[in-house]
């Protein structure tokens, strides 16, 4: 199938390589305002180049748009795309608030396109192997569950663009930008948070509107206790990992970016051993944690895989409209009840 990006910024780049990594699709073109930006992304990816909007959208031979515009910058993009008959890969949040995803999701629904979130790290066998196990029970009673992302931003990386750090086009801080795929995570593979209770600060940076520290305390649908914490105020040389933690009676495994610190259970399976030799802790520590370009591009890749054999077999992406949104659900809610002293939210 035929990909256009829109946008031509760092993380259209990672949506250029994993598209031109695929076997079942191409990049067919990319919009930018700038011309310059546009032809330069071109010229190095092999693609064409568009700096009119409503002419990108017109090429009948594309078939695939993947937005990698600022994150408060989305819902327009998405609505224009829908309406054209163009499929969707949108990048995480799908936007800043709950309200405007359900604008993407009905306009999905609407002109009977696809659409899908990226959330790349949900495709890490790190990622499967913990989910399985968590359906499989072998935690037993769920005790604790934990996302923490101490990861580190300078002050020059939101200075960086007019956009950063503000509630229109970033949506949040620590919690929205860098912490929401450890939160999908955490959600994904924990399940439901019933209500939740947080505090915020801006406690390291300078002429920001959102949060770089935030820590939420929060009860699972499933009676789990549990915490989430995000700050890009947390130097390292080297960065810290993201981690999710999931602790019960019968087993504990704490997953650190795409690989585990701990994998203990009770009773142990087959599937064990395997993942005790080739998915332990490794090279892969502090993916993105001090530097934003410091990740790779198998999940995009991943999830535009995904995608195009959902609109082959006419199926659900496996991160769709409605998946996507349950993250920013969740981080809305902890800026709800942060703003509000700390009050109790219900989700």
């Amino acid at each position: 199938m035929k990909f256009g990006i829109i946008g031509a910024g760092m993380i259209a780049r990672f949506h250029a390589q994993a598209i031109n990594a695929m076997e079942e699709g191409t990049l067919h073109s990319v919009y930018a305002r700038d011309a310059a930006k546009a032809e330069s992304f071109a010229e190095e990816f092999g693609c064409k180049a568009y700096t009119d909007f409503e002419t990108f959208l017109a090429d009948q031979e594309l078939e695939v748009v993947t937005i990698a515009t600022p994150s408060g910058a989305h819902l327009e993009p998405a609505l224009a795309a829908a309406k054209a008959g163009k499929h969707i890969a949108c990048e995480k949040p799908l936007e800043v608030t709950t309200e405007r995803v359900d604008e993407m999701i009905a306009a999905a629904d609407a002109h009977g396109v696809k659409l899908a979130g990226i959330f790349n790290r949900r495709f890490s066998p790190a990622v499967a192997a913990i989910k399985q196990a968590a359906e499989q029970k072998r935690f037993g009673t769920l005790a604790l569950a934990e996302a923490s992302i101490k990861w580190y931003r300078d002050q020059a990386y939101y200075d960086s663009g007019a956009w950063r750090g503000t509630w229109k086009l970033d949506g949040g801080g620590a919690l929205m930008n860098q912490g929401i795929h450890t939160v999908d995570q955490l959600i994904y593979i924990a399940g439901p948070i019933k209500r939740l209770s947080a505090s915020m600060a801006t406690l390291a940076h300078e002429g920001i509107e959102v949060e770089d520290t935030a820590v939420a305390v929060l009860e699972f649908e499933n009676g789990a206790r549990g915490v989430i914490q995000a700050s890009t105020a947390c130097f390292s040389k080297t960065g810290h990992p993201a981690e999710v933690q999931l602790c019960g009676d019968q087993g504990s495994a704490f997953l650190t970016d795409e690989s585990f610190r701990v994998w203990d259970f009770a009773e142990e399976q087959e599937e064990d051993a395997e993942i005790l030799s080739t998915l332990m802790q490794g090279a892969d520590q502090g993916l993105g944690a001090n530097d934003p370009t410091a990740i790779n591009f198998y999940g995009h890749q991943r999830t535009f895989e995904d995608l195009v054999t959902a609109i082959q077999n006419d199926t659900v992406p496996a991160v769709d409209g409605h998946e996507a949104r349950k993250a920013v659900a969740v981080i809305r809610a902890i800026y709800e009840s942060a703003q509000n002293g700390g009050k109790w939210v219900e989700l």
